[in-house]
């Protein structure tokens, strides 16, 4: 029966018994043919492996420990290859082709065993030479195909290479073009002032004025904005130009600019063509000193004109407040200020407590210290200004023309311009402003409008790069090294034997600033004041006042007042306390050199803040800060009176502190 089968593969009939004996001795030569092309294939594989990695291969083969391989003759190769003959199904022609395919098969397995490499053969399996060439040969057959081969197996080959350091790209930002691309502010005021005759969009009375006040030039900031804020309202209140809503503004100028009278003129000029007293402008400021200057101005200028100007801040009772926005009079309500200069807690109060305080005329919002302004954000003051300025859109009044029925801007469409209303248009001013976008959307600016002194970082600015500010003009700044013992010591060579005064010194604590000021005093031959939260409003005032006046040499503060205080003839500015934050060190270091003028800045530093505060005062933009050291025998002839000082400042703090 087995004989048969052998006769069937061969596609051979069993005819006679004579013939059955040559039949098999044919059979028998095939098989030994296949065998040694076996043989030879398995030894072309060994050839082609290196000596130590078929060194390998042996051994892991005897670990194996795989049969033997046929040394006993024909026969038991004949009885080995006889069992593996399956039993073929199809007829004595098909069974020729096939056997004509496996044979075209094998002869591209021995070429392409050519064409794969050494490297292609992972002798680090444990197959035998005979799989790990055949292996091989399929390797090479498929990419002698183009990388397709016969099936889609994984043929287990390790893929090298790939693994080279590439450098990592920089992930830049791009800003929007209204930031990149600014309108430039000369930088040097002295050098660019513009006479008021040249301003042509300022009126008459404004003028005689600002020449009243000794103004006889712009500077450049004035002669930029109060222009842009003017064409924006020349429509007038209640369209923009050319009916659609105006532009929002912003202004990022150095301390000392004049940034306050780029907004006051011209909202004074625009608002005394109104004829209904309603609030039209407000202006939003961090602190009562700041609403203070900004109120006085307003005063100043509105003066003559039938414009009222109130200050909520605070430093009157809410009452009292209240009385001085709005009165009954015929039963309704009547607005009493046509700008209301207020801080961010105060005004929310009024929104939400006083039924007098109405905000549906407003025409322009001021953000002055909008980088402080937008810090705050969390007290919601602005989501709550924008209601009650919208707040007739939501509460439709028959009795209310189309022009007051304002509702909350939208997509500029056809819709949204018909009918027209009256704009509220937002005006930014810092001397810090951020460039990052995403905290200047929470303002939800309208095609905004940016005039700045410091160019534009391009469309793809690094992502990490610090924000450059402009610094004052005329200011010279200095980095003193010292000990934290030394800083008293410091303090007093500057006034009494460098004649360094009045000087503005701030610290990072009110306690710091308490504690600096007792010594100082208990020293003596020096005038000197605290100006902190410590003292109430009117005793700030007050202490400011004698400070211009000449009359305190010294002035210890926190930063309370570094933000936007306009301190006529501060000479000099120390650092008392090292500055964490850039922002502050610029808003500290722009009380002086104001205006164009000169002054000083000095800033003491310990061992471990001088590499780090150095940095992010270049980073910044300074045009350079030198260091200046203060010899030993400089403050030799203090260190007697002053060791006797610090006794006696210890029996007072523990003095205070049983009070």
């Amino acid at each position: 029966m087995s004989l048969f089968l052998v006769n069937r593969y061969l596609g051979e009939e069993e005819d006679e018994g004579s013939s059955q004996k040559s039949r098999s001795q044919a059979l028998l030569e095939k098989l030994q043919q296949k065998a040694r092309e076996k043989q030879n294939q398995s030894s072309t594989v060994k050839r082609q492996i290196p000596t130590e990695e078929l060194t390998k291969q042996k051994n892991a083969q005897k670990k194996r420990k795989p049969e033997k391989s046929s040394s006993q003759g024909p026969a038991l190769v004949k009885k080995s290859k006889l069992e593996e003959v399956p039993c073929p199904v199809l007829d004595s022609d098909n069974n020729e082709d096939r056997i004509k395919e496996e044979k075209t098969k094998k002869k591209k397995k021995k070429k392409s065993l050519s064409v794969a490499s050494p490297a292609d053969v992972d002798v680090s399996t444990t197959e035998g030479p005979e799989d790990t060439g055949q292996k091989a040969a399929e390797a090479g057959g498929d990419a002698a195909n183009g990388g397709i081969g016969e099936t889609s197996a994984p043929t287990g080959f390790k893929v090298l290479g790939g693994f080279e350091n590439k450098p990592v790209q920089k992930v830049h930002r791009v800003l929007p073009q209204w930031l990149a691309q600014p309108d430039m502010i000369h930088r040097d005021i002295k050098s660019n002032l513009v006479p008021l005759a040249d301003v042509s969009e300022i009126s008459a009375k404004l003028v005689k004025k600002l020449h009243n006040n000794g103004i006889q030039h712009l500077f450049p900031v004035q002669k930029e904005v109060i222009p842009a804020i003017l064409e924006s309202a020349q429509q007038g209140l209640l369209i923009g130009r050319g009916g659609y809503k105006p532009r929002d503004i912003c202004v990022s100028a150095p301390t000392g600019s004049g940034k306050t009278l780029a907004f006051v003129i011209p909202v004074v000029q625009v608002l005394s063509e109104r004829v209904v007293c309603e609030v039209r402008a407000l202006v939003v400021l961090p602190t009562k000193e700041l609403c203070q200057q900004v109120f006085k101005v307003f005063t100043t200028y509105a003066e003559g004109t039938a414009l009222k100007v109130v200050m909520v801040a605070g430093q009157k009772s809410f009452a009292a407040e209240q009385a001085s926005l709005s009165e009954l009079r015929g039963g309704v309500r009547r607005s009493l200020a046509d700008i209301v200069v207020a801080t961010p807690g105060r005004l929310v109060d009024h929104i939400n407590k006083n039924p007098g305080f109405c905000l549906e005329h407003l025409r322009f919002l001021i953000i002055d210290e909008a980088d402080r302004m937008i810090d705050s954000m969390h007290q919601l003051w602005l989501s709550q200004v924008v209601k009650a300025v919208f707040k007739s859109g939501s509460e439709p009044d028959a009795r209310r023309t189309s022009i007051f029925r304002r509702s909350e801007p939208t997509h500029v469409t056809a819709a949204s311009l018909s009918p027209s209303q009256m704009p509220l248009q937002k005006l930014l001013f810092s001397a810090t402003l951020t460039q990052n976008p995403e905290k200047l959307q929470q303002l939800g600016l309208h095609q905004p409008r940016l005039f700045s002194s410091v160019s534009g970082s391009g469309a793809a600015a690094p992502a990490l790069s610090q924000d450059r500010f402009d610094f004052p003009e005329g200011l010279t700044e200095y980095y003193v090294p010292c000990t934290l013992s030394k800083k008293p010591l410091l303090i007093l060579h500057f006034i009494l034997h460098m004649k360094l005064s009045p000087i503005l010194c701030f610290t990072n604590s009110r306690e710091t600033a308490h504690r600096l000021l007792l010594l100082v005093q208990l020293f003596g031959g020096v005038q000197a004041a605290e100006f902190s939260s410590r003292l109430s409003p009117g005793e700030r005032k007050r202490t400011l006042k004698e400070f211009e006046q000449g009359k305190i040499q010294l002035l210890i503060c926190t930063d309370a007042a570094a933000r936007g205080i306009d301190v006529v003839g501060v000479k000099s500015v120390v650092n008392y306390d090292a500055p964490q934050y850039i922002r502050t060190y610029i808003h500290r270091i722009g009380r002086t050199a104001r205006a164009g003028k000169a002054g000083l800045a000095f800033t003491f530093l310990l061992g471990v803040q001088e590499k780090r505060f150095v940095q992010m005062v270049k980073d910044a933009g300074s045009p350079g800060i030198e260091k200046q050291i203060i010899g030993q025998k400089n403050l030799k002839s203090l260190e007697a009176r002053y060791e006797q000082t610090l006794q006696r400042l210890a029996d007072v703090i523990k003095d205070e502190k049983a009070k």
